[in-house]
């Protein structure tokens, strides 16, 4: 039993398999997903997703390279948001000075909104980090301070000094594909010296996809194969290493843990 924290199945790679693949990753021992919406204009897309699935739970929140192009979300927006009982982590939010360094005042301002709404809501904030490393540390450390919350830093492959501000605040690494390709062992040494207990798998499907499938559309089911390379990396059996992620999804998704499908019938 696993869960692929990260996808994203309301993309148009999945519109013709949508429900092959739910099933493909139920069968792959993949129990639980969350699919999440990187634009809040197509929350109702991706929740209908999570409705219509019971494995799948969604998150939504306005991504950073989406930032300049979309209306600058509000803390009131999540709050109605976050009360449907399958809504369970704000974002996925964050920096990307890489491709989008142009609109990176706007990403700041759009990353407190989420930081607050995470304060706000109780759920976990959902974090996307690629060469912002130092705003990103400020800007998080500064909002825990004000008010702690919880967080994830998703398909984690920023710099040790990064993740290791984030573990000093409480929050997780997540594990993606990256993690399994052969030129990642920079990476893989950074995972290796994070607690068991703050490491998450994912596969940001449909990118990312770990080998025997990389350069193939990522799906779900494959999240077990990044979990193979996390078990090798903490010296594990494949099943104590799940265990471990499972153990660690349920103390920040602490939501997506409580749900029961009479919660949304």
């Amino acid at each position: 039993m696993i869960t692929d924290s990260h996808c994203h199945l309301d993309f148009p790679d999945f519109d013709d398999t949508r429900t092959q693949v739910v099933e493909n990753a139920v069968a792959a021992g993949v129990t639980r997903m969350i699919t999440i919406c990187t634009r809040l204009r197509k929350e109702p897309q991706v929740r209908a997703i999570a409705e219509a699935h019971a494995p799948v739970f969604y998150a939504a929140g306005t991504h950073p390279m989406s930032a300049a192009e979309e209306p600058m979300a509000t803390v009131d927006q999540f709050k109605t948001i976050a009360q449907h009982p399958k809504m369970v982590g704000i974002g996925e939010t964050g920096l990307d000075y890489h491709y989008t360094a142009d609109s990176a005042e706007v990403q700041r301002q759009s990353l407190r909104v989420h930081i607050e709404a995470a304060q706000e809501t109780g759920l976990p904030l959902i974090i996307h980090a690629r060469d912002a490393d130092a705003d990103m540390a400020r800007i998080l450390t500064e909002g825990f301070r004000a008010q702690p919350y919880s967080c994830v830093m998703h398909c984690f492959s920023s710099s040790a000094e990064l993740g290791r501000a984030a573990l000093d605040l409480g929050f997780y690494l997540s594990m993606s594909g990256i993690a399994a390709f052969p030129r990642s062992q920079e990476l893989r040494d950074i995972f290796a010296a994070v607690p068991l207990d703050r490491v998450l798998v994912e596969t940001d499907s449909p990118y990312l996809a770990p080998p025997p499938y990389r350069g193939k559309r990522n799906e779900p089911a494959y999240v077990v194969h990044t979990a193979r390379v996390g078990a090798e990396i903490f010296g594990l059996d494949l099943e104590d290493f799940a265990a471990a992620t499972e153990a660690n999804f349920d103390r920040l998704f602490a939501k997506a843990a409580a749900w029961t499908p009479e919660a949304t019938a």
